[in-house]
């Protein structure tokens, strides 16, 4: 779905069906200017140009070119304006060639240079090198192989088949890899997907699953794309694509709290005219913004994602809702619920070109401990629910600094045995009769060396300031 295009939100219950939440409505129209103030001036930052993805139409035409991200019919054929110069890029991709040579010493020691160059953009060639190291599918991967391949050839459950084979035409169909249903972007997807439900029966299939899936094939083999699925759903945002999906509502409440605190009018404006978090929100999270953004846009939003963690996605929406309704005058066009949410759905393309949107989203005024603190302050609210397991937040690890820190603490305790200890009880020794001093009084050096030596040399008496020989010295 694209930017424009009326919005879907669904996860499948285990019945093999899926729900959905809450349909999101499009129209209305978007003013330029924006709104109160929830970003601080930043430096922008510089990758390539722009492009909408619009994947619910009804296909492709019979000859039209694909841009060079892949889109039939796309507008990105040739890079935009704010494109970085040739020999830019040869700088940064030099510079990631670097860091990932040497990965586990910059993630040790440099952190903070991967940060600045994941939020800089990751250029486009070396994005399938840099995504599993990021987020640790690597290490995964290496410490279960052959793991994928078995799923990958073990039959699925029949429910699952049905329904992941339902979705898969939605995935993208503009894209030059998913077009044809038997082309190896369909087939790819589904064993993806379906190697999921079996690497995680109890978790099953949602639906939001498959444009994640689907980015990470455009850029990775299956095998790799998978355990980045696996690390997406599992460390990222666990309790998001289960049955009950408990981390949404409780990121939803999360949201909410922050609008009031950083955007108060735009949060009046959603109470008044009754537009939930739940409406809006689900699908921008679940999908990673995968259907809500321009696509070089989205890959600027994983780059940044993968790297600091959830905290990119709370930036990301409190940045388009404020371009949505930051002024008086949008929020005055939209006086019910289908216009506020058509409103958030319209946002100028101009406004969301990755350079302008990523600048703003890296200056707002959210960082991991207030997120932190939030989240605590929510989840003590939540009432408790017999339906469903309650949100886990702790199981969230925010970014790929604690991600790698997790692995090494992992591997290191895997690789060395800790010694149990033993208690050794040894009898007591038999007490040894004291030492006795060695008897030395009255004897010298002098009457030793004589016995041994036979009787001393004659010669002149040496004076030596008065004192006696050292020979003659008695102890």
């Amino acid at each position: 779905m694209g930017a424009q295009a009326a919005g879907w939100l669904g996860a499948t219950s285990h019945t093999g069906s899926p729900h959905v939440l809450q349909p999101v409505a499009s129209g209305g129209t978007m003013a330029q200017a924006l709104g109160e103030d929830l970003v601080q001036p930043c430096e922008l930052q510089d990758d390539s140009s722009s492009l909408g993805s619009d994947s619910e139409l009804s296909g492709p035409g019979p000859y039209r070119q694909a841009d060079r991200y892949g889109f039939i019919g796309g507008s990105s054929a040739e890079p935009g304006p704010g494109h970085p110069p040739a020999d830019l890029i040869r700088q940064r991709e030099m510079k990631w060639v670097e860091m990932t040579s040497h990965w586990e010493k910059t993630m040790s020691r440099r952190y903070k240079k991967v940060k600045m160059q994941c939020r800089k953009g990751i250029p486009s060639a070396l994005r399938a090198r840099c995504w599993p190291l990021l987020c640790g599918a690597h290490v995964c991967q290496k410490n279960s192989p052959g793991t994928y391949q078995e799923l990958a050839e073990a039959p699925g459950d029949p429910q699952w088949m049905e329904t992941i084979g339902r979705d898969l035409h939605r995935q993208f169909p503009l894209h030059e890899m998913f077009v044809s249903p038997q082309g190896h972007g369909q087939q790819g997807l589904l064993q993806v997907l379906k190697a999921y439900t079996l690497y995680r029966p109890e978790q099953g299939y949602c639906q939001a699953q498959g444009p994640v899936a689907a980015v990470l094939l455009m850029h990775l083999p299956p095998e790799e794309a998978f355990w980045c699925l696996v690390q997406i759903c599992e460390v990222y945002l666990p309790g998001y694509y289960g049955p009950h999906m408990e981390a949404v509502q409780l990121d939803a409440e999360v949201f909410t709290a922050l609008l009031r605190r950083l955007l108060p009018r735009v949060h009046k404006h959603l109470q008044q005219v009754g537009v939930g978090p739940l409406l809006y929100l689900p699908e921008w999270f679940l999908c990673l913004f995968a259907r809500s953004l321009p696509f070089p846009t989205v890959l600027r939003v994983w780059d940044a994602f993968l790297s600091e963690g959830v905290k990119v996605l709370f930036r990301v929406g409190l940045t388009l809702v404020r371009l949505a309704l930051g002024t008086t005058e949008q929020r005055l066009a939209c006086p019910g619920l289908l216009e506020t949410l058509g409103a958030l759905r319209t946002i100028s393309p101009a406004q969301l070109q990755e350079e302008v949107f990523m600048s703003q989203v890296h200056s707002v005024a959210l960082s991991e401990h207030d997120l932190q603190r939030q989240i605590r302050a929510q989840l003590a609210q939540l009432p408790e629910s017999a339906s469903g397991p309650p949100p886990r937040p702790q199981a969230r690890l925010p970014g790929a600094q604690a991600i790698f820190e997790a692995q090494q603490l992992a591997g290191a305790r895997g690789s060395t045995r800790p010694e149990v200890p033993r208690i050794v009880v040894q009898p007591p020794e038999e007490p040894r009769p004291p030492r006795r001093k060695p008897q030395t009084r009255g004897k010298t050096f002098h009457g030793l060396l004589t016995r041994s030596r036979g009787p001393p040399i004659e010669g002149p008496p040496r004076s030596h300031r008065g004192s006696t020989s050292f020979l003659d010295t008695r102890f």
